[in-house]
């Protein structure tokens, strides 16, 4: 099939984020040492969508621990396009149907899936089985249930899974992650987060159908917020109870538009949360003993801005994807288990099938 579909959501960056070539590298956040005696590892994108080539490609000419050395796509002309841009021998494409060829090429040691949903289980199997090491963009699959075989397929392959959570590797949200798991401000008191976009991409677009995406808002962008949450306290929900709004139920006829919902911890700890397709929000707010913290913009690719106690962080912007995949590369040069393996992934879902369970039952539902 040919992936040409618009990646519409990528259309929120739109006023948080800023071009690849203006950013800086943190080298604080990559493991390179002794990366001048290290081979640099050849990754192929599977899909090659507007994530592809308006942020992982273009990241690619700026990382250090690996490459872009093959694509796999059902479009030739894309193909064509590809290889003339990037110099990609004719030997290191592919498409969905001789996928599995990959096996036999030395040249590609990763393989990053950045597919519409419902394909990441199969193409992260098809590549574990082929030999290579894997990096699967978010979110994880369709439920809980696929991530658990795709984590268990990469295991008996011996190779690494890394699901594509690039803030883990942004300054200002590892800043959030440093102050609320150290408590630095005291015990956090409340945690409030929302991400969204006003969607008015293609209505036949496969993101809006469930079979394809597996839901709407809550799988594209409220994987931000449940991490936002996650990675601040440092603890994984137990319970969750959620409620939904549409204002477009024509357009949003199979998904959901806007969700909140709210997350129980261990003790009782509450924090509430958001995702949309129909409002524009990316915010981190949190609220401590000794004071508050908070990063808005949030989640974007870039323009990302955070506070504490009112005084402004001062991180640099970073090109997140080449942090991510350098990080990863290194994971699998020195192995090591990286720090956001698929079972990150897959607690992420656990939570967005307890939130759809909840949508359903209007009760608390039980994180399992």
């Amino acid at each position: 099939m040919a992936l040409s579909n618009k990646f519409s959501r990528r259309s929120f960056i739109r006023t948080s984020s800023i071009g690849v070539g203006t950013l800086v590298l943190g080298p604080a956040l990559i493991s390179l040492a002794a990366s001048s005696a290290k081979k640099k590892l050849g990754i192929a994108l599977v899909g090659l969508g507007s994530y592809s080539s308006g942020q992982l490609a273009p990241a690619l000419q700026h990382t250090k621990n690996c490459y872009l050395a093959g694509i796999v796509t059902g479009t030739p002309a894309k193909a064509a396009d590809w290889a003339k841009r990037y110099n990609i021998p004719q030997k290191n494409i592919y498409n969905y149907q001789n996928f599995d060829e990959i096996a036999s090429n030395p040249a590609i040691d990763i393989v990053y899936v950045v597919l519409p949903v419902f394909m990441h289980k199969e193409f992260t199997i098809r590549a574990a089985k082929a030999g290579k090491h894997v990096i699967c963009e978010k979110p994880m699959a369709l439920n809980a249930k696929d991530c658990e075989e795709m984590i268990t397929a990469c295991k008996r392959a011996g190779r690494l899974l890394s699901i594509g959570y690039r803030l883990h590797f942004e300054p200002h949200n590892m800043e959030v992650m440093r102050l609320g798991q150290q408590k630095v401000l005291g015990k956090i008191t409340h945690i409030d987060t929302g991400n969204g976009f006003i969607y008015n991409g293609d209505p036949n677009a496969w993101r809006l159908k469930k079979a394809l995406a597996g839901g709407g808002a809550l799988m594209d962008m409220g994987i931000y917020s449940i991490q936002g949450s996650r990675y601040t306290l440092g603890q994984e929900p137990v319970a969750v109870k959620a409620m939904q709004e549409k204002n477009r139920p024509d357009f949003f006829k199979e998904v959901d538009e806007t969700v909140f919902w709210q997350m129980e911890f261990p003790g009782g700890f509450k924090t509430t949360g958001k995702s949309s397709y129909n409002n524009d929000w990316s915010y981190l707010k949190v609220e401590a003993e000794l004071g508050n913290f908070q990063l808005g913009p949030a989640y974007g690719y870039g323009s990302i801005e955070g506070s504490v106690n009112g005084d402004a962080m001062k991180f640099p912007q970073i090109i997140q994807q080449a942090a991510q995949m350098d990080d990863f590369a290194d994971c699998v040069i020195a192995n090591k288990p990286s720090r956001v393996p698929g079972e990150e992934g897959l607690k992420d879902m656990k939570v967005v099938d307890a939130i759809y369970r909840s949508l359903d039952s209007g009760k608390w539902e039980n994180i399992v």
